[in-house]
């Protein structure tokens, strides 16, 4: 039920396993395709590898923050690496990072030679700011994938930032100059938090930040893709639960890579998402995950397209919780009021911002006309 197409390859389900440390080898890539995963993404690869710094991961209950950089392997142990990971089937793509379109073509070569599927372009990274810029300007991402596209027979995708003006342009490059597809988004850069007594960053520099706090920006990078640029997207970010992954492809995803939850709770997630899409497609009546790819977009619209619609709050007749106030104590028009166990709505007060119905742990409140 949940096979897909993807960049012209057949996936057994559209869960991807993303680049990053739980990749780091042949081994890893193996056991995550082992545990369900319908591709797997290795670690960046780049041409010179560089020592890791510690420690480089903290995290906490919302995500993690990671300045692990890149691949300690060089081009050329990734033959065996390769190997060992495609042992048992599964398909691999190759995830690459240079400066300079030469650079990145050297190393697709050299990934296809070794056996990978496809590539992923690695264009931006948290940490250093060289990268980032390089990210936003479409010019040099068109070169950068028309070389790697010219150099190899396999698909060639491109994985984009969040932090950029125009992430539709640089898709646009990306597929003008022949890439297969896009992934989006990376890590943010940012400071997970601090230790006040301490005094002390989490971690002792910028990362790449991840986890529930990009997901909505990655949605967001998602629709606005797939609203503009006809060409086939990976969604990143923040992802743990079927739910989830149906979200991003609601949006236009055509498949979705899971990372951090990989990291912080282990392998055994990858087939609790599959399983929890699974049940979702079969409760819901559905038999092919790219039939839902997009569904949602239609109810997306942009900001000018809204129009007044004079919503406002309505009491549904479930009983509330014990003891919760909520919904009268966050009601910014003073519209709300409780007496006992009955919640009263004034509608002359209720503007339908609408923000009482994700308040309401009950889901006692609806917004109606």
């Amino acid at each position: 039920m949940l096979k897909t197409n993807f960049l012209g390859i057949e996936l057994n389900n559209p869960v991807i396993v993303a680049a990053g440390p739980w990749n780091m080898d042949g081994a890893n890539l193996h056991d995550s395709i082992a545990a369900g995963a319908g591709a797997v993404v290795t670690e960046s690869i780049v041409s010179d590898t560089m020592i890791d710094v510690g420690p480089r991961i903290a995290c906490d209950e919302n995500g993690a923050q990671n300045i692990r950089l890149y691949s300690d392997i060089q081009i050329e142990g990734w033959e065996r690496e390769m190997e060992i990971a495609k042992s048992d089937g599964g398909v691999v793509i190759g995830s690459i990072s240079a400066h300079s379109p030469s650079e990145l073509a050297y190393l697709a070569s050299k990934l296809e030679k070794y056996g990978a599927d496809a590539i992923e372009l690695s264009v931006s990274n948290p940490m250093l700011e060289s990268l980032e810029v390089v990210a936003s300007h479409a010019d040099v991402i068109y070169e950068m994938t028309k070389a790697v596209v010219s150099a190899v027979r396999i698909p060639v995708m491109v994985k984009l930032s969040q932090n950029t003006t125009n992430i539709s342009k640089v898709a646009k490059a990306v597929k003008e100059a022949g890439g297969s597809g896009v992934s989006a988004i990376n890590t943010v850069r940012g400071i997970l938090g601090v230790d006040l007594e301490q005094a002390r960053p989490m971690l002792s520099t910028y990362g790449g930040v991840s986890g529930d706090y990009i997901r909505p920006m990655a949605l967001a990078s998602v629709a606005t893709i797939a609203q503009t640029v006809d060409i086939p997207i990976s969604g990143i970010g923040g992802i743990s639960s079927g739910r989830h992954a149906l979200e991003f492809m609601m949006l236009g995803a055509s498949t979705v890579q899971v990372g951090t939850a990989v990291m912080l709770q282990g392998k055994k997630v990858i087939r609790t998402i599959v399983d929890e899409m699974q049940e979702w497609m079969e409760a819901n009546g559905e038999k092919d995950p790219q039939k839902i790819c997009g569904r949602a977009l239609s109810n997306l619209k942009s900001f000018d397209e809204m129009r007044y619609e004079p919503f406002v709050s309505t009491v549904i007749g479930v009983p509330c919780e014990e003891h919760c106030d909520r919904c009268v104590e966050t009601c910014m028009y003073k519209a709300i009021a409780k007496a006992g166990k009955t919640v009263h709505v004034d509608r002359t007060n209720c503007t339908g911002c609408g923000l009482c119905t994700f308040i309401c742990p009950a889901k006692k409140l609806s917004l109606g006309l």
